[in-house]
């Protein structure tokens, strides 16, 4: 979070993420403990994956279970840095994280300047349910996927499959209560089309747009 302060630099200054404040995590924390003795009775349990998301949740930025101490070589400042869990279930710190970062690394250094389009690809239960056994199969639909739409995109800019080429990125999203099992992809292609054989003097592909 940011907010203004007396050490802040420029107009915003860094608070620590505190989670434990949080309505969410004062659920997870009161009624988890019930849960796991609750299914315990029953000779159930949860799944490891999700037991771990639990506990490795409510560990997340408590300085109480780790964290670093960073220091300004400049002006000798202090700040203390608690670990994060990393997870990709339902955090929402360390989901909003990973959304940032991935977002800056695609936009700085993946995605040349050209228009984006998003395909998001969803599946019935019984796709997911394979999927989320077998990733073999979830990776070769995704190819499939792949070559659909960019079969079309080359066709629309005007190319044969064996002239043009276009490019895309995927990120398959899990989000749902069973954490695993509501899967779909995001996809972000390029809306322009690769001419394979045609290249500028100074090594830049020609383009056709789609707009």
């Amino acid at each position: 979070m940011l907010s203004d302060g007396k050490d802040a630099v420029g107009d915003a200054n860094y608070e620590r993420h505190r989670p434990e404040q949080t309505l969410l995590y004062q659920l997870v924390e009161a009624h988890n403990p019930t849960l796991i003795e609750q299914l315990g009775q029953q000779g159930k349990c949860l799944p490891e994956h999700v037991r771990r998301e639990f506990e490795d949740y409510l560990k997340c930025g408590r300085l109480e279970h780790g964290f670093l101490r960073v220091r300004c070589d400049k002006c000798h400042f202090e700040r203390l840095v608690a670990f994060s869990c990393k997870r990709r279930g339902f955090c929402p710190s360390c989901g909003a994280r990973r959304m940032a970062e991935t977002a800056t690394l695609l936009s700085d250094e993946v995605f040349p300047d050209v228009p984006l389009r998003q395909w998001v690809i969803s599946f019935p239960f019984p796709l997911r349910y394979l999927f989320a056994a077998h990733h073999q199969a979830m990776g070769k639909v995704l190819g499939i996927v792949y070559r659909a739409i960019s079969t079309h995109l080359v066709h629309k800019a005007g190319y044969q499959l064996k002239d043009g080429a276009t490019g895309a990125v995927t990120l398959i999203q899990r989000f749902g209560s069973a954490l695993n099992l509501n899967i779909h992809f995001h996809v972000l292609f390029l809306w322009e089309g690769f001419q394979v054989n045609s290249i500028q003097s100074a090594g830049t592909p020609l383009r056709n747009s789609l707009v």
